[in-house]
């Protein structure tokens, strides 16, 4: 027999045993014979909505879309108490999301600064960020920029920004 025959032969049998496998599992969960047109069907329809064209869609790798937000100081505020941060830069505040629609979550990205030192020695005022922070709330879209809900903002990550020079930052590092 050739390979490929072979190969094909196996499949078959592997879905013969799974299909009978599936069948007598189901007798004994539900002490009922089985609906094997309806299991089939259902099986069928799983296996398409996994491959439809909407979900290999979300599969492939495509970039976030980015909006500028339009209430940033209100936003920032928000943030900057959730955080206990010194400040949030609201010059490179954005907001990304794969999602559409008139009202959809987005991502917020910003960078914090650390509160000054006022125990000892001089205070410090520094333009370089200190914390990179993302977080996450509902927006409403109106045109490319979107009205963050401020009451929905919810702090996922900070990250800490170490040996951050004038030259070494950048507002797109990660």
């Amino acid at each position: 027999m050739s390979k490929i025959l072979k190969f094909l032969l196996i499949i078959i049998l592997f879905l013969g045993f799974f299909e009978a496998g599936l069948l007598s599992s189901y007798t004994i969960i539900t002490s009922e014979t089985p609906d094997v047109k309806g299991l089939l069907d259902f099986q069928l329809e799983s296996l398409s909505s996994i491959f439809s064209q909407e979900n290999i869609n979300n599969i492939i790798i495509k970039d976030p879309e980015i909006f500028n937000i339009s209430n940033p100081v209100n936003t920032a505020e928000i943030i900057t108490n959730l955080t206990n941060v010194d400040g949030v830069n609201i010059d490179y505040m954005n907001a990304t999301s794969y999602e559409s629609g008139e009202k959809f979550i987005v991502k917020i990205n910003s960078y914090g600064y650390a509160p000054a030192n006022i125990t000892k020695g001089q205070i410090v005022l520094s333009t370089i960020p200190n914390y990179k922070i993302i977080a996450s709330a509902e927006a409403e879209k109106s045109g490319k920029n979107v009205k963050i809900d401020t009451e929905t903002i919810k702090i996922v990550s900070i990250f800490k920004l170490y040996n951050a020079t004038p030259l070494g930052y950048s507002p797109f590092d990660v």
